[in-house]
């Protein structure tokens, strides 16, 4: 009998270990195992105007998906900095950004980016498919897809200070200048 005390004591201690090192954890790192693997393709309705967006007319170029939605308050944080994000790789031909609109109502989409504006494209996830393709926990998410088609960056919360800096000129840049990055 002694033994299962035993056994009880250290499965607790075991689990309570567990918890206190969640607790301090960041939770922005939580890691994916998509990183260095092919990207899913999709497809689906533009928000503002229906047209079918298909990430196959994109191949040969570095993609930067945002998964974000009108009730998240850290989308409406980040947003600024992806207008200014698309604002300066757009002009390269090599370069593409799409925003993935996840479970939101169509109406309050569209009057989030009438209110707060856009200059990239922005596909609705009507079943949840994309989110789910690319093992989405919440939003914002950011991935960044290699001219290969190989997701090679992603980004768990807003893209904000040293996170939106490490995105355009760690990952972005040498993507778009043809060089490597390190695994991120």
């Amino acid at each position: 009998m002694k033994i299962w005390h035993f056994i009880l004591v250290i499965a607790v201690a075991g689990l309570l270990a567990l918890f206190y090192k969640g607790l301090w954890g960041d939770p922005r790192a939580i890691p994916t195992v998509l990183i260095g693997t092919q990207a899913v393709t999709f497809s689906g309705p533009e928000v503002r105007t229906g047209e079918i967006v298909s990430t196959n007319r994109f191949q040969g170029k570095v993609i930067l998906i945002n998964f974000w939605a009108s009730w998240c308050l850290e989308c409406r944080t980040e947003h600024e900095n992806l207008m200014a994000l698309s604002r300066r790789f757009s002009p390269n031909p090599d370069f593409v950004m799409l925003g993935i609109n996840y479970q939101d109502r169509l109406e309050d989409a569209k009057k989030y980016l009438q209110d707060y504006g856009s200059n990239f494209d922005h596909v609705r996830d009507l079943k949840g498919t994309i989110s789910i393709d690319y093992g989405v926990y919440g939003v914002p998410e950011t991935f960044v897809i290699d001219r290969q088609g190989i997701i090679r960056y992603k980004y768990v919360g807003p893209l904000m200070g040293p996170a939106y800096t490490h995105l355009t000129d760690d990952i972005l840049q040498p993507l778009l200048e043809g060089r490597s990055i390190s695994r991120s």
